[in-house]
């Protein structure tokens, strides 16, 4: 895995680790791109309105959220670039412990945040 850190130290910044979770803040600015990295299952909280372009494996997906949203994230890889007018600020709470049954490859992976 990537460590989002490593790959994009001007976008990242560790906030909270231990056992059991990491805590990262990452913001950018309208145009900025992130290098390929990974996440493990994690829990995202916007802090600013924001529009991204995600990337992986081929495929793109266009996320638009609001302010103030926690969503899920399931583990991935992906680079990502900001397409909107409005910087991006978020959370994301990443978790150390893997699923009790992780899907098999390809299937229940969805790119990008979900509600759910």
């Amino acid at each position: 895995m990537a460590d989002p850190i490593a790959v994009n130290p001007q976008h990242y910044r560790l906030v909270f680790e231990n056992d059991r979770v990491r805590v990262l803040e990452y913001s950018d600015r309208p145009g900025d791109s992130t290098g390929t990295h990974s996440h493990p299952d994690s829990v995202m909280v916007t802090l600013s309105s924001f529009t991204r372009r995600l990337q992986s494996g081929g495929k793109e997906v266009d996320v638009e959220l609001p302010a103030a949203q926690a969503r899920w994230l399931n583990a991935q890889e992906h680079s990502g670039t900001n397409t909107g007018e409005t910087p991006t600020h978020c959370i994301f709470v990443e978790l150390k412990e893997p699923r009790p049954e992780a899907p098999a490859a390809g299937h229940g992976t969805r790119l990008g945040p979900s509600a759910s």
